[in-house]
Protein backbone atom coordinates (compact mmCIF):
# COMPACT_ATOMS: atom_id res chain seq x y z
CA UNK A 1 0.00 0.00 0.00
CA UNK A 2 1.40 3.55 -0.83
CA UNK A 3 2.49 5.62 2.02
CA UNK A 4 0.02 8.82 2.82
CA UNK A 5 0.77 12.40 4.12
CA UNK A 6 -0.76 14.93 4.93
CA UNK A 7 1.47 18.54 4.78
CA UNK A 8 -0.13 21.82 6.30
CA UNK A 9 0.97 24.95 4.94
CA UNK A 10 2.04 23.55 1.56
CA UNK A 11 0.99 26.45 -1.22
CA UNK A 12 4.74 28.09 -1.05
CA UNK A 13 7.59 28.02 1.34
CA UNK A 14 9.24 25.62 3.71
CA UNK A 15 5.73 23.51 3.15
CA UNK A 16 5.90 23.59 -0.74
CA UNK A 17 9.91 22.15 -0.13
CA UNK A 18 8.41 19.48 1.67
CA UNK A 19 5.85 18.18 -0.36
CA UNK A 20 8.67 18.09 -3.12
CA UNK A 21 10.67 15.55 -0.63
CA UNK A 22 7.82 13.51 0.32
CA UNK A 23 6.83 13.23 -3.12
CA UNK A 24 10.18 11.70 -3.75
CA UNK A 25 10.16 9.66 -1.28
CA UNK A 26 6.96 7.98 -2.60
CA UNK A 27 4.10 9.18 -0.50
CA UNK A 28 0.57 10.09 -1.89
CA UNK A 29 0.15 13.63 -0.75
CA UNK A 30 -2.75 15.76 0.63
CA UNK A 31 -1.52 19.12 0.61
CA UNK A 32 -3.01 22.11 2.77
CA UNK A 33 -2.95 25.62 3.04
CA UNK A 34 -4.79 29.00 3.42
CA UNK A 35 -3.32 30.54 0.42
CA UNK A 36 -3.23 29.54 -3.40
CA UNK A 37 -1.41 26.42 -4.54
CA UNK A 38 0.90 26.99 -7.59
CA UNK A 39 4.10 24.69 -8.00
CA UNK A 40 2.47 20.95 -6.95
CA UNK A 41 4.03 17.55 -7.12
CA UNK A 42 2.23 15.87 -9.86
CA UNK A 43 -0.64 13.74 -8.64
CA UNK A 44 -1.04 15.43 -5.18
CA UNK A 45 -4.20 16.49 -3.74
CA UNK A 46 -4.55 20.35 -2.40
CA UNK A 47 -6.96 21.87 -0.36
CA UNK A 48 -7.43 25.39 0.14
CA UNK A 49 -8.83 25.66 4.39
CA UNK A 50 -8.40 28.23 7.51
CA UNK A 51 -6.52 25.58 9.68
CA UNK A 52 -7.00 28.02 12.41
CA UNK A 53 -10.06 26.06 13.37
CA UNK A 54 -11.59 22.95 14.36
CA UNK A 55 -13.38 23.25 11.62
CA UNK A 56 -10.89 23.93 8.66
CA UNK A 57 -8.90 20.69 10.41
CA UNK A 58 -11.43 18.44 10.62
CA UNK A 59 -12.60 19.51 6.70
CA UNK A 60 -9.05 18.40 6.01
CA UNK A 61 -8.98 15.49 7.74
CA UNK A 62 -12.64 14.84 5.93
CA UNK A 63 -10.36 14.78 2.99
CA UNK A 64 -8.10 12.12 3.97
CA UNK A 65 -10.87 9.88 3.67
CA UNK A 66 -10.47 7.74 6.64
CA UNK A 67 -6.86 6.63 4.73
CA UNK A 68 -4.07 5.93 7.45
CA UNK A 69 -1.72 8.69 7.68
CA UNK A 70 1.68 7.69 7.79
CA UNK A 71 3.24 11.20 7.29
CA UNK A 72 2.12 14.10 8.89
CA UNK A 73 4.27 17.66 8.26
CA UNK A 74 2.27 20.41 10.64
CA UNK A 75 3.69 23.13 8.90
CA UNK A 76 0.98 25.86 8.83
CA UNK A 77 2.06 29.23 10.40
CA UNK A 78 2.30 32.70 10.27
CA UNK A 79 3.61 35.67 11.66
CA UNK A 80 2.53 39.16 12.54
CA UNK A 81 4.78 42.44 13.21
CA UNK A 82 4.47 45.67 14.58
CA UNK A 83 3.98 46.66 17.79
CA UNK A 84 1.42 44.57 20.10
CA UNK A 85 -0.54 47.69 21.66
CA UNK A 86 -1.58 48.58 17.27
CA UNK A 87 -2.45 45.11 16.26
CA UNK A 88 -5.77 44.19 15.69
CA UNK A 89 -6.50 41.66 18.44
CA UNK A 90 -8.59 39.58 15.24
CA UNK A 91 -5.20 39.39 13.73
CA UNK A 92 -3.19 38.50 16.62
CA UNK A 93 -5.98 36.07 17.73
CA UNK A 94 -5.92 34.54 14.21
CA UNK A 95 -2.02 33.82 14.41
CA UNK A 96 -2.36 32.16 17.78
CA UNK A 97 -5.19 30.05 16.65
CA UNK A 98 -3.16 28.97 13.29
CA UNK A 99 0.45 28.41 15.04
CA UNK A 100 -1.44 26.74 18.78
CA UNK A 101 -4.66 25.71 18.45
CA UNK A 102 -4.74 24.34 15.00
CA UNK A 103 -1.69 22.82 15.51
CA UNK A 104 -2.46 21.33 18.66
CA UNK A 105 -5.62 19.86 17.20
CA UNK A 106 -4.15 18.25 13.87
CA UNK A 107 -1.89 16.99 16.37
CA UNK A 108 -3.74 14.90 18.80
CA UNK A 109 -6.34 13.91 16.22
CA UNK A 110 -3.08 12.07 14.27
CA UNK A 111 -1.18 11.22 16.72
CA UNK A 112 -3.88 9.38 18.43
CA UNK A 113 -3.85 6.45 15.82
CA UNK A 114 0.06 6.73 15.12
CA UNK A 115 0.67 5.62 19.11
CA UNK A 116 -2.33 3.00 18.64
CA UNK A 117 -0.34 1.05 15.96
CA UNK A 118 2.94 2.33 17.09
CA UNK A 119 3.97 3.56 13.78
CA UNK A 120 4.04 6.91 11.99
CA UNK A 121 6.44 10.29 11.55
CA UNK A 122 5.47 13.67 12.22
CA UNK A 123 7.46 16.86 11.52
CA UNK A 124 6.32 19.91 13.64
CA UNK A 125 7.52 23.65 12.16
CA UNK A 126 8.59 25.21 15.36
CA UNK A 127 11.19 28.04 15.79
CA UNK A 128 14.43 29.38 17.11
CA UNK A 129 11.90 32.57 18.00
CA UNK A 130 10.51 30.11 20.66
CA UNK A 131 13.89 30.79 22.61
CA UNK A 132 13.83 34.67 22.39
CA UNK A 133 11.20 37.54 23.65
CA UNK A 134 10.17 38.77 20.05
CA UNK A 135 9.87 42.52 20.61
CA UNK A 136 7.16 43.60 17.74
CA UNK A 137 6.73 40.32 16.80
CA UNK A 138 5.44 39.35 20.30
CA UNK A 139 2.69 37.00 19.82
CA UNK A 140 4.49 34.81 16.90
CA UNK A 141 7.38 34.03 19.26
CA UNK A 142 4.89 33.01 21.49
CA UNK A 143 3.82 31.11 19.80
CA UNK A 144 6.55 29.35 18.73
CA UNK A 145 7.52 29.07 22.13
CA UNK A 146 4.66 27.30 23.34
CA UNK A 147 5.54 24.67 19.86
CA UNK A 148 8.94 24.55 21.50
CA UNK A 149 7.92 23.34 24.49
CA UNK A 150 4.33 21.32 23.30
CA UNK A 151 6.78 19.15 21.18
CA UNK A 152 9.16 18.36 24.05
CA UNK A 153 5.92 17.63 26.24
CA UNK A 154 4.25 15.24 23.95
CA UNK A 155 7.57 13.66 22.82
CA UNK A 156 8.50 12.39 26.28
CA UNK A 157 4.70 11.28 26.74
CA UNK A 158 4.96 8.47 23.97
CA UNK A 159 7.85 7.60 24.13
CA UNK A 160 6.87 4.06 24.42
CA UNK A 161 5.92 3.99 21.43
CA UNK A 162 8.97 3.58 20.18
CA UNK A 163 7.72 3.31 16.24
CA UNK A 164 6.31 6.85 16.50
CA UNK A 165 8.69 9.68 15.38
CA UNK A 166 7.83 13.21 16.06
CA UNK A 167 10.68 15.97 15.53
CA UNK A 168 10.58 19.89 15.93
CA UNK A 169 11.86 21.55 13.10
CA UNK A 170 13.09 24.98 14.28
CA UNK A 171 14.67 27.32 11.89
CA UNK A 172 15.55 30.89 12.30
CA UNK A 173 14.60 33.63 9.37
CA UNK A 174 13.61 32.07 6.39
CA UNK A 175 13.33 33.81 2.96
CA UNK A 176 9.73 32.64 2.13
CA UNK A 177 6.57 35.33 2.17
CA UNK A 178 6.41 35.51 5.63
CA UNK A 179 7.93 38.88 6.12
CA UNK A 180 5.63 40.11 3.49
CA UNK A 181 2.20 38.70 5.32
CA UNK A 182 3.16 39.49 8.34
CA UNK A 183 3.26 43.27 7.33
CA UNK A 184 7.56 42.86 8.16
CA UNK A 185 8.83 44.28 5.00
CA UNK A 186 10.04 47.82 6.86
CA UNK A 187 11.92 45.59 9.13
CA UNK A 188 15.82 44.63 9.37
CA UNK A 189 14.75 40.92 9.66
CA UNK A 190 12.79 41.38 6.45
CA UNK A 191 14.87 42.91 4.33
CA UNK A 192 17.49 40.72 5.57
CA UNK A 193 19.41 38.98 2.21
CA UNK A 194 20.92 36.39 4.26
CA UNK A 195 17.82 34.47 5.25
CA UNK A 196 17.74 30.78 4.50
CA UNK A 197 16.29 28.99 2.03
CA UNK A 198 13.53 26.84 2.50
CA UNK A 199 14.77 23.84 0.48
CA UNK A 200 17.69 23.71 2.59
CA UNK A 201 15.46 23.93 5.69
CA UNK A 202 13.46 21.62 4.08
CA UNK A 203 16.08 18.91 3.73
CA UNK A 204 16.94 19.48 7.44
CA UNK A 205 14.02 19.09 8.78
CA UNK A 206 13.65 16.17 6.34
CA UNK A 207 17.15 14.57 7.39
CA UNK A 208 16.13 14.50 11.06
CA UNK A 209 12.50 13.56 10.69
CA UNK A 210 13.81 10.29 8.60
CA UNK A 211 16.71 9.29 10.97
CA UNK A 212 14.60 10.02 14.14
CA UNK A 213 15.74 13.35 15.97
CA UNK A 214 13.77 14.96 18.30
CA UNK A 215 14.58 18.44 17.19
CA UNK A 216 16.72 19.92 14.95
CA UNK A 217 17.93 23.86 14.88
CA UNK A 218 18.41 24.33 10.54
CA UNK A 219 21.42 26.14 10.01
CA UNK A 220 25.07 26.84 12.05
CA UNK A 221 24.09 30.27 12.91
CA UNK A 222 21.08 29.73 14.43
CA UNK A 223 22.51 26.60 16.28
CA UNK A 224 24.64 29.08 17.79
CA UNK A 225 21.67 31.94 18.33
CA UNK A 226 19.79 29.36 20.19
CA UNK A 227 22.56 28.15 22.26
CA UNK A 228 23.39 31.50 23.16
CA UNK A 229 19.77 32.57 23.75
CA UNK A 230 19.65 29.59 26.96
CA UNK A 231 21.63 31.62 28.69
CA UNK A 232 21.35 35.12 27.84
CA UNK A 233 19.42 37.46 29.90
CA UNK A 234 15.81 37.97 28.34
CA UNK A 235 16.05 41.38 28.76
CA UNK A 236 19.06 41.75 26.05
CA UNK A 237 17.15 39.02 24.02
CA UNK A 238 14.71 41.29 23.44
CA UNK A 239 16.61 43.96 22.95
CA UNK A 240 18.25 42.53 21.01
CA UNK A 241 15.14 41.49 18.83
CA UNK A 242 13.97 44.81 18.56
CA UNK A 243 16.57 45.86 16.25
CA UNK A 244 15.93 43.28 14.05
CA UNK A 245 12.28 43.81 14.00
CA UNK A 246 11.34 47.54 14.97
CA UNK A 247 9.53 49.02 12.07
CA UNK A 248 11.98 51.32 10.28
CA UNK A 249 14.90 49.44 11.10
CA UNK A 250 15.10 47.95 7.40
CA UNK A 251 19.07 48.73 6.06
CA UNK A 252 18.78 50.03 2.67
Amino acid sequence: MTKFAIITGASTGIGAELAKLAAQDGYDLLLAADTPFADVPAGAQTLEADLSTFEGVDRLLATAGGRQVDLLCANAGHGLGRAFLDQDPKAWKHVVDTNVVGTVYLLQQVLKPMVARNAGKVLVTGSIAGYMPGSFQAVYNGTKAFVDSFVAAIQNEIKDADGVTLTNLMPGPVETEFFERGDMMDTSVGTDPNKSDPADVAKDGWVALMAGKAAIVSGWKNKIESAVANVTPNAVLAEQHRNMAEPGTAKD
